[in-house]
Order: structure tokens, then sequence, then C-alpha cells
């Protein structure tokens, strides 16, 4: 038994990391402290000035442990990592990780322009990141048309052996290096007409090409100046893709946030060279009752923990920990970065503007969430009548097994709570007793260890007084969907009633085109219309249980 009166007692007063614990020991919560002794008793003493989040962790913590740190810095760069290993319950996480893509040049003799989501520190030039995906690609094919660069990953060196032009030589789309039809100075001429028009600095271009454009409509070479127009429509594309809004061409982000009374949205704009490369909003929920200072120093800690680009300077509207996060963030990029919050001028114009963006983004989520749950709603009721069960299956387990020709075989489980995919709820597992391609007996190991492991917790959780809600297996599913047929069926309802649990089982077909036709329950082939909302649903989580497994599998094979 945790003895908390004496671990109390003897928390020392250095900077450090702090771990919450349940009674299954899993980590619910992970914080930093400037003075461990005093951060960590705050939660143990009056409960009135705690929110009710805070309420609930610590009504659920068993014991905790702490991690000595020499300085806060250290303290916020463990806890960063630690968040990240566990994903704990109580702390604020965003959904998922997101890589923007960035536009590549090379740092090659002859550079190309690429798109890629890592950014390196490799001498290559980054633009970016954009978050419209579409948008970014859409630049590049312009840059493609525009700029006759090369595309092959051929090495190509000035005074290196040379090689014949391809196509896209012919058709105009590369000036060919390759066979030494241009210099490297040429070359380095249209990198640079590039790198303006991506910063913003291309009216030398445009009135580059007018003046070729006009020529040529003089010497009546109508193609010419047809190709030369074509060429203006696309910069005036890619410059519409980047709304210019400073004139000061630094990288900056733009953080606001919009509260409601549950859940709290923040909205980031990226300014890479006094343009608007992209915007992103995240909604967080269960915390619309936390203070927004709080709540955007998480998604800072969050966000740039997992980013490849950190800007030179964060506009934020509200922080309390500035040099902290300022060291932090200096210390992942090598360089001096700030975070301010303005008051007054142009960057506090536009930090009203992503605000008002976070407002509105979290009205039409809103909006979205219930519309979605009526329509969910639809589509659980019309299973429901469909398989003639008692109740509505507002949370279902879908399982599959995956294999590549017999080896390595895993199993995989997804779970869509109120219609709704629950990633935090999916879980993996490796087969471990079964050798060779044996679906059945794969899939009734993975089954006996869910609802072993699911019992087992629901029996510490009901001696230790805990929320259901606590473990990682305890709450049982209202229906099992499983990815095949009759044989699939069969194995789950014998490893439910070896351990004595009553959940109702129904496999989900496919036709001979491979699309999901309907239900099997109880030896019974239930066809449902293909426009259904039922069918749908059924649809969307027969895909997700093949991608999570195939997912799974890949990574194990490219260990």
């Amino acid at each position: 038994m945790f003895d908390f009166e004496y671990h109390l007692k003897n928390l020392p007063d250095n900077p450090g990391v702090y771990l919450m614990r349940n009674s299954l020991r899993e980590v619910i919560y992970v914080g930093k402290a400037k003075n461990l002794k005093n951060r960590v008793r705050q939660y143990f003493q009056n409960s009135k000035n705690h929110s009710e989040k805070v309420r609930a962790m610590v009504k659920n913590i068993s014991e905790f442990e702490y991690i000595v740190t020499d300085s806060e810095v250290e303290a916020l760069i463990l806890e960063c990592n630690l968040i990240k290993k566990y994903s704990p319950k109580y702390n604020i996480l965003l959904k998922d990780d997101k890589y923007f893509p960035f536009i590549k040049i090379t740092n090659e003799e002859f550079p190309r322009v690429l798109i890629t989501r890592n950014y390196g520190n490799d001498s290559s030039k980054y633009f970016g990141p954009y978050t419209d995906g579409s948008a970014v690609y859409t630049i590049n094919e312009l840059i493609k048309k525009v700029f006759p660069l090369r595309t092959c990953r051929r090495v190509i060196k000035e005074d290196g052996p040379k090689t014949r032009v391809c196509l896209n030589y012919h058709i105009k789309l590369c000036s060919g290096p390759c066979e030494g039809l241009i210099s490297k100075e040429e070359y380095k001429k249209i990198i640079d007409d590039v790198v303006d028009l991506l910063t913003g600095k291309d009216t030398k271009i445009t009135s580059k090409i007018k003046a070729e454009m006009e020529e040529a409509a003089e010497n009546l070479d109508f193609e010419k100046a047809a190709s030369l127009r074509d060429k203006l429509i696309a910069i005036d594309k890619i410059n519409e893709k980047q709304k210019i809004i400073s004139n000061n061409f630094e990288n900056e982000d733009f953080i606001g946030i919009s509260q409601d009374e549950k859940d709290s949205c923040i909205q980031i704009f990226f300014l890479r060279d006094g343009k608007i490369v992209g915007r992103e909003d995240f909604i967080l929920d269960n915390t619309g009752v936390e203070e927004p200072a709080y709540v955007i120093e998480e998604f800072i800690k969050n966000f740039y923990g997992g980013t490849a680009f950190i800007p030179k300077t964060v506009y934020v509207s509200h922080c309390d920990e500035i040099d902290i996060l300022e060291q932090w963030l200096s210390i992942k990029k090598e360089y001096r970065v700030t975070i301010k919050v303005p008051h007054k001028g142009e960057k506090r114009k536009t930090l009203d503007m992503v605000e008002k963006n976070a407002s509105h983004a979290l009205e039409m989520f809103k909006i979205k969430h219930k519309v979605d749950k009526e329509l969910n709603n639809v589509a659980l009721s019309e299973i429901q009548e469909a398989l003639g069960i008692e109740d509505m299956p507002s949370r279902i387990e879908a399982y599959d097994i995956s294999n590549i020709m017999g080896m390595d075989s895993v199993g995989t489980m997804v779970v869509f709570q109120d219609g709704v995919a629950k990633s935090s709820d999916y879980r993996r597992f490796k087969i471990k007793t079964v050798e060779g391609a044996d679906d059945y007996g794969s899939m009734r190991e993975i089954l006996t260890r869910r609802f072993t492991h699911g019992l087992e917790e629901i029996r510490k959780i009901n001696n230790n007084g805990m929320d259901f809600k606590s473990g990682k297996f305890s709450i049982f599913p209202d229906l099992i969907m499983m990815d095949g047929g009759k044989g699939q069926i069969n194995i789950a309802l014998q490893v439910l009633e070896e351990l004595n649990i009553n959940i109702p089982v129904c496999g989900m077909v496919k036709d001979d085109k491979h699309r999901t036709r309907g239900l099997i329950y109880k030896n019974k082939e239930i066809l449902l219309k293909p426009s259904s909302k039922a069918m749908l649903l059924i649809t969307r989580i027969q895909d997700e249980v093949h991608r999570f497994a195939i997912t799974y599998h890949r990574t194990l094979r490219d260990k």
C-alpha cells in the first residue's frame, strides 16, 4: 500500500517531473514542477480550488513517483517525452501528430523541387509548412509548368558524365542539365526565380515573362506567347494560395484560442516570409473550463514537440510560462525562438483574426458534431433493429487478423463509440501461441487475451472502488463485429462462453468485388440497403479494422 503521507512529506524542493498512477499502475498524468514538493502537495490539499477534471484525477491516484532534474527546462523536455510515451488520460493531448508538407529545394549542383514532410538540417531550402495538402501539390505542379527544372533522381555534375535527355526536355518541362544543355549558373538563375516566387518577391519574374510574351506576340510567335501567358496564369494561382498579410519577411506562427463551457479550439496560422501558407485548427475535448494560458501552453508542448519546423517567433493570445517555453524551443531548434503576447498593432490584428477563426471553427465543430451524432444514432438504431438485439450497440469492437504468406500473424481491435472511431481504445496483439497461417487459432488467442485482461481489470477496479474507465480492457462492448464469416463468429462465441461473458457477435461479409454487403448473425445473413446509414457505418468499421491491421503488420515488418 502506497503511503501518501510519507511520500508527500519527503518530496524534494528540486525541479522535476511527477507521474500519477492509478491502481492498475497506469500513468494517468504527467506534470513538471519548478519545486516538486510544492507542486505535488497542491493536488492533495483543499480540493475546492481544483477543477472538476483535477478532482476526478486525484480520486483515481493510487500512487505517484517523481524524477528530479537539474533545471526546469530539463523537466519540460522530460515531461514532453513522457507524455508522448504514455499518452496519459488527464493530460491535454492532440488527437494526432500532424507532419505538414514542405516544398524543398534540394542542396544539389542542379537542385530539384520536391514535396516532403521531413524537415532536415541538410542545407536544403524549405518552404512551408502547408496545411492544405492539395494546395502544396498544386503549387508544385504549377512550378513545374513555369520553370524547366529536372525531376529525375540522377546525380548530375557539370563536369561529370553526360546522359541523354528524357521526354521532359522535349516537352519543355526540363532544361536538360543531364546532357549539359544548361550551365550551372543559368540553372541557378531559374532556382533563384523559384525562391523569389515562394517568398513573395515575384514581381521581377512576372515583368520579365510579360515582356517576353509581348515580344513574342509582336514577332507573331503566338505559340510562345500563349505558353508565356499560361505561365503568368500559373504564377497568379500560386500567389492565390499564399495570401500576403505582412511586409516582414520572417517565419512566424500565430496561435489563438476560443472556448465554450465544454471544449477549446486552438487555431494556428503559419506565416512564412510574410505570407499565410496554411492554418490548422485543433479541438481539445473537455478543456473549456481550463485557463486559456494553460491550454495554449500545453498545446505548444504537444505541437512543437512533434512538428518538423519551429519558427523564430510565435505570437500567442495568452501565455504565463513564456521564459521556460522559449528556452525549450530554442534548445530544440538550436537558435533563438521567442514567444510574444501582442496587445496592439498589426500582430494584435492578425491574432484577432486567428481568434475569430478559432471561434468559427469551434462553432462549426459543434454543428457538425450534432449532425454526426444524429446520423450515427440512426445507424446504430438500424443495426440494433436488423440484429434484433436488446440494447443499442453504443460501443462496437471489431477484430481482424493479418499475416503475409502465413508469417508474422498479428491481431487488431478497433473501437467505435456512438458511431465514431475511438482510436485511444484501439489495441494491437502480436500472436504468441500460434504458428503459421491459423487465423482461427490467432483469433481465439487475441479474444481470450482481451477479455481475460478485461475481467482481471474489472476485479481490481471493483476492489479499489475505481472508475470503470480506468483500465485498458475494462469496458466491454455492446456488440462484437468479426471481419469474417461463420468460422470467426463461432470462435468468438466459444471464447465468450468459456469466460461466461454474454455479448452479441456478428460477422461483416463482403461480396465478390470485396465490397461490404451485410452482416451474419445467428447463422443468418442480413442484407442491408447499400445507402442506409447502418451500411455506411459498417463499411467504415470494416475498412478501419482492416487498415489498422495492415498498418500494424507493416510497422512490425519494417523494424
